[in-house]
C-alpha cells in the first residue's frame, strides 16, 4: 500500500464529511443510504410518525421473500431500498422500488456457508454507485443504473485476514474515499471511490478486523476515521491514516460486533461476551488529539444489537435486555427487559426495538426516566435475527431471514 498526501480540495470535502450530526446540514427525508444511516448515527430525520401503534402493529405495505439468508439491513436511497441475501450458494445484492418491486440483482460472490451462514453487510449509495463488501473480503463497486460491476478489491491484498465469522462492516464512504478494515498492519485503508485505486493505509495500529464499520467525525478541525477491531479501538486521521490514539479495550474478545458511536466529544463503543462498554473523551494535544478514558462499564453488554446517543444519555442493548446509560460519566439509569436481546434505531424522539428471536418488533419511549413499551408485533422469519430496523421516508424496514418487511408508520 502507498500512502500520499491528499490535495486541499480533498481535504476540505473530509472536513464537511465529518462533521458531527449536531453541525451537519439536515439530511433529506427519504435518505438512508448506510448502515445507521447518513449521519452514521442510526437516528432518522423523520418526523410525523405515529408514537403508538395499534395492537396489531402497524400498516404492512409490502413483503418480499426473494432475499435470500442474512442479517444485512436496508439502505434506501434515490426512491430505491437495497439490501442482501445469500442465494443459491451465491451473495447477492437487490434492489427495490418503493412498492417492493424486484429492480435488479447483483452476483457479488460466493456465499458466506459457515455457521451462522448468510450475507452480513449493508450496502452502501453514493453518487450512482453501490458499495459492497463480502463475508469473504471481496469488496465491490457497481452502477446503481443497471448493477455493473465498476471495480472489485480483496482485502487479502492489503494483507488483511478474514474474521472467524466473516466481514460484516459496510463501506465508509467519506468525500473521495471508500474506507475499509481490511485488518492487520494495514489495518484501515482508504481508496479511490471511482476506481478503488489505493490512497492511503493507516499507520501505527496492527490488529485484525472484526465485524463493526468505521466512523467519520471531527474534532478541534480535525477529522478523523474510529474504528472497533479485533485488537481495541482506534482513532486515525482521516486524511493520511496515521492512527491519532487507540485503546485495547475488548482487544481479543471472542466478537466485537458493535459499531462505535459519537457526540459531544465522547466515543462510546460496547461489545458482548460480559466486556461491557468504554467511553473516551477526546482532547486536543499539541495540534493532534488524544482520548482519555472517560468511563467503563459492566452495564451495557452489547453483542449485536448496538446503542443510539441522545441528548445525552446512550440506549442500548444489555444483555437480555435493554438500559440507558449517562453519557459523561456511565451512571445506570435504568434496565428493562422490552423485547428482550435485541438491535434498535431512533426516529422521532422513540425507540425502535427488533429482538433477535421470534421477530418482535416493539416501540418505546426515549427517556432517561424510564421505558415506556407503546405497541409490539411479529414478523415471520426462522433463526436469530440480527439485522437492525431502519425508519427512514415514514416506513418501518425489517428484515428477518430470508423476509424483508415495509410498514407504514407515519402519523395520520
Amino acid at each position: 500500500m502507498c500512502h500520499v498526501t491528499l490535495p486541499l480540495c480533498i481535504m476540505t470535502t473530509f472536513l464537511l464529511a465529518a462533521t458531527p450530526p449536531a453541525q451537519a446540514a439536515a439530511a433529506p427525508q427519504a435518505e438512508w443510504p448506510t448502515w445507521q444511516g447518513l449521519q452514521h448515527d442510526n437516528k432518522s430525520p423523520d418526523k410525523g410518525l405515529l408514537k403508538e401503534w395499534p395492537p396489531e402493529g402497524p400498516k404492512l405495505l409490502w413483503q418480499s421473500n426473494i432475499i435470500g439468508k442474512g442479517f444485512s439491513s436496508v439502505s434506501v436511497s434515490g426512491g430505491k431500498i437495497y439490501t442482501t441475501g445469500d442465494t443459491r450458494e451465491r451473495l447477492v445484492v437487490f434492489a427495490f422500488d418503493m412498492t417492493g418491486k424486484p429492480l435488479w440483482r447483483i452476483d457479488h460472490d460466493r456465499e458466506w456457508s459457515s455457521d451462522p451462514g448468510g450475507a452480513r453487510a449493508t450496502p452502501t449509495i453514493d453518487a450512482g454507485k453501490l458499495y459492497i463488501m463480502s463475508g469473504h473480503g471481496l469488496l465491490g463497486c457497481y452502477d446503481i443504473a443497471g448493477g455493473r460491476k465498476l471495480w472489485t478489491r480483496s482485502m487479502k491484498e492489503f494483507g488483511g485476514g478474514v474474521p472467524g465469522w466473516g466481514y460484516a462492516e459496510s463501506v465508509l464512504i467519506l468525500g473521495n474515499l471508500a474506507i475499509v478494515t481490511p485488518g492487520g498492519k494495514s489495518c484501515i485503508v482508504a481508496l479511490n471511490k471511482a476506481t478503488g485505486q489505493n490512497v492511503w493505509a493507516s499507520q501505527g495500529f496492527d490488529a485484525p478486523a472484526h465485524y463493526g464499520s468505521c466512523l467519520p467525525l471531527a474534532f478541534e478541525g480535525v477529522p478523523l476515521i474510529v474504528a472497533g477491531t479485533g485488537g481495541g479501538i482506534v482513532g486515525v486521521e482521516a486524511r493520511t491514516g496515521a492512527a491519532l490514539w487507540s485503546n485495547r479495550f475488548s482487544a481479543g474478545n471472542t466478537a466485537n460486533c458493535p459499531s462505535p458511536a459519537y457526540a459531544d466529544g465522547h466515543v462510546f463503543w460496547a461489545n458482548g461476551y460480559e466486556k461491557g462498554g468504554l467511553c473516551l473523551k477526546l482532547q486536543p494535544a499539541g495540534g493532534r488529539l488524544k482520548a482519555d478514558e472517560a468511563w467503563t462499564t459492566r452495564e451495557m453488554d452489547c453483542h449485536h444489537g448496538g446503542y443510539i446517543i441522545d441528548k445525552g444519555y446512550i440506549y442500548g442493548n444489555a444483555g437480555g435486555g435493554w438500559a440507558c446509560l449517562d453519557l459523561k460519566t456511565g451512571e445506570r439509569k435504568w434496565h428493562t427487559q422490552g423485547v428482550g436481546k435485541g438491535s434498535l434505531t431512533w426516529a422521532d424522539g422513540m425507540l425502535y426495538l427488533f429482538s433477535e428471536n421470534g421477530g418482535k418488533a416493539a416501540l418505546a419511549t426515549c427517556s432517561p426516566e424510564g421505558m415506556q413499551m407503546k405497541g409490539q408485533f411479529a414478523v415471520k422469519g426462522s433463526g436469530p435475527s440480527w439485522a437492525h430496523p431502519v425508519v427512514i421516508g415514514g416506513r418501518l424496514y425489517l428484515r428477518f431471514d430470508t423476509n424483508l418487511y415495509c410498514f407504514d408508520v407515519k402519523a395520520g
